[in-house]
This record gives structure tokens, C-alpha cells and sequence, in this order.
């Protein structure tokens, strides 16, 4: 821990602000030693940058301990709970990968139990001490996260919640220390699925979770968390500080500052005579996390003012968000029901191309080897989907106009992998998944169905590429070479779909969000493919299929697939990218295709698929 001992005394302070961390969360990694988003680095990088800012001289500097069942079976099950002390023991050591493999974003290695348990019993001592008076605030740097482990279940990074476990501790095992209400609040990019469940139920406790860019945050944050925390009164504050909405967070895509955030901390300490801890969540660009947990301390410290500019505004399509989410919540709120004034809402943020949280392949960034996992987003109602009247199905969206005018314009969807099965391809249209998926799809907007299927043989090669897939777990996924080759023959599966529908599955395909301001793929970069053959969409550069081919035409209407682009074909070529067969689900659902479909038999799709999956590449 540096040159900082761990101590209950501190140096120097005029507010008693404390701050925990234990190396040995670091023993929790990857099992085969691969690079994950989700690494001790990230903790390490923090303590680093605090140490050098001298602020752990400053603070009461707590020694990390590990909870006690007890208290995790508050929030847990006993099932969930054996599992995860259990896990890395030796008698799990031939079965730990697979059970990992079955969970959504999850690895487990022999140092996992440990870091589980300090995490969750750090965040609890904290909380303690904060509660008692002892300490006015503090922020517990602990991995793994915890906003998205549920009741029975270790998801998306998290294994267990490490805040809903303090808050209940907090409320049910310490009532001696008068915390009655607690308000929660998930600034972290992804919504705090576990978090929310634990307390669905219970009034004691306001959970708030926000995922938007950072204008929108503070509009959000001025307009709905703010009168509603003034009428809650909590008598502690928790914040699940993911800082993955950081600028240049490999999965955030959003662009909150170290300034954004000591805005956001700052306004929260109004609340509760300031007593608030924050908890590491997520957040994946070292650099960002370093510099926004550091600006965060600093608020914590009365350091310095929190100083500059924050005449920031929304996006129209935001502001429409903020005033239903108002309405809705007015009957629980009154504080709500007041209409916002137009001269504040007529002063709108230009639109973006594109709001997003990033790929939504496991693709690797240009600069780095990143595997980007998508951490699950189970949101009960989020402000993105919002219903501007509870009798229509449109979602409250700035994309009205561009979407009525993709939907007249017909194209043809060719499909060389899972989705030649038709009840696979309808996931990316109704929503859903079939046998074998680790994760269901969100479909797309107009679910209509396709208005026409038929099959073609083009001649490109085909063949399996990466070594594991978010949606099917290990195995390669299929790829097409963008370009022709004589002697070659893939088979697809061609749909009839609208390309407003066209631009939705490129969204499901290559990114984790489902919200789309404007098109990615529109009537101008219709018209030009036609000359080009084929257009790398930027917007999608971290997806796995962010190049869309034209294949020609079929009735005047134009023939399109997605694939990878021809600088990854020779990564693949060179060994930089593997060359895997795909897993047994995978290639059964591209089997079923080719059979229901009528172009072979079970045992020649078969074969075909191996063929595919052996032939090299050239």
C-alpha cells in the first residue's frame, strides 16, 4: 500500500474522510491470464494515482476485511453465496471455467473468493464507520464490481453486490446507528440490475440509476434525483461510482470528465450532512478512472472548489426523457409535477451521430488486444424507452423522421451464419433468443416480419473466426470475405426488410445499446455502395460486423450483408485474430438453416461447416 499505513488516525483533514484498499483483490483474474477489461490494474491505477496526489496521506486509510456469510445471505442466496466461497477451492478447479462459461461476462480463478469477500466486506466496514460518525465519508476502491450480481447469480464482472450488502447490513444489523433511509445512486454507464432487485420492495431505500452522456447527466441529476433526494431525506448517501461513462472508456462510449463527475459528488454532498461513500463499480480506461476517482477525493476533502462553467444542456430528445420520467413519477413525487419551464428547455445540446455504449461484439480495439464483454443492462424502464403515451409502442426518440423514411425503402438482408435460421434472425426483429443463446436480443423497432425469404449462393468464402462469442460462449462465428473469389460458394439466406430494420440489426450486431439517434447505414450510403461494393461504418468500428457488402441485386432490389472489414481478413490470415470452429449450439443453428431452408441435408450441412471451419485461409 505504498508509504501510506493503514491506520484509524489520519494526518491532516479538516472533514474525517476515509478510504480502503487491499492488494490482494488483485489475485482475482483471469484464469489463463488473458486480457479483460475487467483487471487488477484498474484498482491498482487508482490507489497509484491517489498515492501520488498524496491524498491516502490525508485520509483514515482502513484495512480491507472480508464479510461474513451472515451478511451476504441478506442479499444472496446460500446457493450463490457457497458457490462463490467455494469456487476457488482445489475441488473446483476442473469445473471452474465451465461453470464460469454459463454466466453472463463472469471468469473465476483461484484468487476469486478471496477478492469477493473483501470486496463486499470492505464496502461493509466503510459503511460502518461512516454510519457510526467516525468518519464523515469514503470511498472503498474494491473489485470485483457488484451492481449487476442478483439474488442467485454472479453477472456481468459483479459477484456479489457489494453495495446492496452494506445498505442492508446498514439497515437491518446496525438499526443502534439511525440509519433509516439510504439513497443509492448508480452513476455507473450500466444500470444496476442487482442493486434495484434487492430493494424493489423496500421503501427505506432510493435507488437511482443513471446512464447517459454528460450534459444529460447533470439535467438529469438537476431535474429528477435532486428534488426527489431533497423530499427523501436520506440519512446516508451510497454511490455505485462505475466510471465508465468516463471519456474514453472502452466500453462506456459516453463522455463524462473528472469535472462531470466532481459536479455530480458535489451536489450529492448537500444531502445526509454529507455523509456518502462511494464504492468502485466499473469504468475500463485506466487513465479515466485514475483522474475521476482523484477528482471525486478531492470533493470528499473540501480540497479545492468545485469551479467552472456548467451551462451545459441536453439533447432535445433528452429533455422530452426528463419531462416524462417527471410525469410518471409524479404520482409517487409531487415534487415532479410541475411542467419545466420552456425558456429552460427550448436550450438544447446538438445531436450526436450516434449514442451508444460501445461494441456489442467481443472485438478488440485498434490500439490494444481488448475483449470487450457486455456487461448485462436489465433496466425495468429506462429513460431510453420510455413510452410518451402508455397506448402507443413508439419509444420516446429523436428518430422518428429518418425512420419513417427508411421504412419504405426495401433491401435484401443476406445472412451466411446463425441467422440463415429464421427463428434466430427474428431475435434481431421481435426481440427474444432461441436454445443455445447466453443472451436474448432487444429486436428492433418495426417488428414486422420479413416480407420475403429466399436463398442465393455467392461466390465468397466463408469461414469461423475469434475464439468466443458474447451470445454463444467459446467457439469461433462466422465470417464472409468481403471479396468475391472464383471457385468459392457461401449459401445465404436472403430477407426481404425495410432499412430502417437493416440499420437495427447492425446496431444489435455490433454495439450493446439499442438506441440509434440517426442512421448508421442511411439512403446516401445506399446510393454509393452500389459503386463502392462495400462501406466500413465508423460508427461501428469496434463491432466484429461494421462493413456492409453489396452483393448485387435481386428484382432491382438491393443484395446486403455485414461482415468484418479486409484489414481484419489478414489479421486473421497473419494469426492475429484466431481462426476457431464454432461451438456445437452455433454451428446447430447454422445446420438448422441450411436444412429447414432446403439447401442440404443434415449430414452435407454438416459438412459444409467443417469444411469451412478446416480450409485455410488465403
Amino acid at each position: 500500500m505504498g508509504d501510506v499505513k493503514e491506520s484509524g488516525e489520519m494526518n491532516t483533514s479538516e472533514r474525517l474522510v476515509g478510504i480502503i484498499y487491499d492488494e490482494k483483490m488483485c489475485k482475482h483474474h483471469t484464469p489463463d491470464g488473458d486480457y479483460h477489461p475487467e483487471n487488477p490494474n484498474r484498482i491498482r491505477v487508482i490507489w497509484n494515482k491517489l498515492l501520488a496526489n498524496n491524498i491516502p496521506q490525508r485520509c483514515v486509510v482502513l484495512k480491507g476485511k472480508e464479510a461474513e456469510d451472515k451478511y451476504l445471505t441478506a442479499v444472496h442466496s446460500e446457493n450463490h453465496v457457497n458457490l462463490i466461497r467455494n469456487i476457488s477451492s482445489k475441488q473446483f478447479d476442473s469445473r471452474r471455467n465451465r461453470i464460469a462459461s454459463k454466466l453472463n461476462s463472469i471468469y473465476f480463478n483461484e484468487g476469486s473468493s478471496e477478492a469477493a469477500y473483501l470486496a463486499a466486506g470492505s464496502v461493509i466496514e466503510l459503511a460502518e464507520r461512516i454510519a457510526k460518525g467516525d468518519l464523515n465519508s469514503g470511498a472503498a476502491i474494491v473489485r470485483p464490481p457488484g451492481h449487476h450480481a442478483e439474488y442467485d447469480e454472479a453477472m456481468g464482472f459483479c459477484l456479489f453486490n457489494n453495495v446492496a450488502v452494506a445498505a442492508s447490513f446498514l439497515l437491518d444489523e446496525r438499526p443502534e446507528l439511525g440509519v433509516k433511509k439510504i439513497l443509492i445512486v448508480d452513476w455507473d454507464v450500466h444500470h444496476g440490475n442487482g442493486t434495484q432487485k434487492t430493494f424493489w420492495n423496500d421503501s427505506r431505500v432510493l435507488f437511482f440509476s443513471v446512464h447517459r452522456h454528460e450534459f444529460d447527466y447533470l439535467a438529469v441529476w438537476d431535474h429528477i434525483l435532486i428534488p426527489v433526494a431533497k423530499k427523501f431525506d436520506p440519512d446516508m448517501i451510497i454511490v455505485s461510482a462505475g466510471f465508465d461513462a468516463a471519456d474514453g472508456d472502452p466500453l462506456g462510449g459516453c463522455c463524462v470528465t473528472p469535472y462531470g463527475y466532481s459536479v455530480m459528488l458535489k451536489k450529492l454532498m448537500d444531502f445526509a450532512q454529507g455523509k456518502i461513500m462511494l464504492a468502485f463499480e466499473g469504468g475500463y480506461n485506466l487513465n479515466s478512472i485514475a483522474n475521476s476517482f482523484l477528482a471525486c477525493m478531492e470533493v470528499l476533502l473540501e480540497d479545492k472548489p468545485v469551479s467552472g462553467s456548467v451551462e451545459a444542456y441536453p439533447f432535445e430528445s433528452t429533455w422530452r426523457v426528463i419531462q416524462e420520467v417527471r410525469k410518471k413519477l409524479s404520482s409517487y413525487w409531487p415534487e415532479l409535477a410541475d411542467e419545466l419551464p420552456l425558456k429552460l428547455t427550448s436550450q438544447n445540446a446538438p445531436h450526436p451521430h450516434f449514442l451508444m455504449s460501445n461494441s456489442d461484439s467481443e472485438d478488440e480495439d485498434e490500439k490494444a488486444p481488448i475483449i470487450v464483454s457486455e456487461v448485462v443492462q436489465e433496466v425495468m424502464e429506462p429513460f431510453s424507452k420510455l413510452k410518451v403515451e402508455d397506448s402507443q409502442d413508439q419509444v420516446v426518440t429523436s428518430s422518428s423522421s429518418w425512420r419513417s423514411e427508411l421504412s419504405k425503402i426495401d433491401i435484401w438482408y443476406a445472412c451466411f451464419g446463425s441467422n440463415m435460421w429464421k427463428p434466430r434472425f427474428l431475435c434481431y426483429i421481435e426481440g427474444g433468443q432461441v436454445d443455445g443463446m447466453k443472451k436474448p436480443c432487444t429486436g428492433s423497432m418495426d417488428k414486422n416480419l420479413p416480407k420475403e425469404i429466399l436463398w442465393k449462393n455467392f461466390p465468397h468464402r466463408l469461414y469461423f473466426g475469434r475464439d468466443s462469442t458474447r451470445t454463444w460462449g467459446p467457439g469461433g462465428a462466422a465470417f464472409l470475405h468481403p471479396d468475391s473469389s472464383v471457385g468459392e460458394k457461401t449459401y445465404m439466406c436472403l430477407y426481404k426488410i425495410t432499412l430502417e430494420q437493416f440499420n437495427d440489426v447492425l446496431l444489435q450486431e455490433n454495439v450493446s445499446s439499442n438506441q440509434m439517434i440517426s442512421p448508421a447505414f442511411d439512403l446516401a450510403a445506399l446510393q454509393s455502395i452500389t459503386n463502392k461494393g462495400s462501406i466500413s461504418l465508423e460508427v461501428f468500428k469496434s463491432g466484429w460486423y461494421h462493413n456492409v457488402v453489396y452483393l448485387g441485386n435481386e428484382r432491382d432490389i438491393p443484395i446486403l450483408t455485414m461482415t468484418c472489414p479486409i484489414s481484419d481478413v489478414e489479421r486473421f490470415k497473419l494469426g492475429e485474430l484466431p481462426l476457431s470452429p464454432p461451438s456445437k449450439e452455433y454451428a446447430c443453428t447454422l445446420v438448422k438453416g441450411l436444412v429447414e431452408g432446403g439447401q442440404l441435408s443434415e449430414e452435407e450441412a454438416i459438412a459444409y461447416i467443417e469444411e469451412a471451419s478446416l480450409k485455410p485461409l488465403c
